[in-house]
């Protein structure tokens, strides 16, 4: 529901061309460290107008996606 918005912010923080992330794509794997999470958060939040306070290791662009799904309801 959100892979959208999380994939155009992920391929405008590394780089990468937006139809390479897919949802099992894991952040390390695509050049995203622990530090890189809270910018991408941060962004994600403007882009998709939702508070995230994460609270559960997410590993996967789908993860994410899910974690998000799980908070809005």
């Amino acid at each position: 529901m959100y892979f959208e918005a999380i994939a155009k912010i992920v391929a405008e923080r590394t780089g990468c061309d937006v139809a390479a992330v897919k949802p099992e794509s894991k952040f390390a794997e695509l050049g995203i460290d622990s530090l890189d999470t809270v910018e991408l958060l941060m962004s994600l939040e403007d882009e998709i107008g939702i508070e995230i306070e994460l609270d559960q290791k997410v590993e996967t662009v789908n993860d994410l996606d899910k974690f998000i799904q799980s908070k809005v309801g």
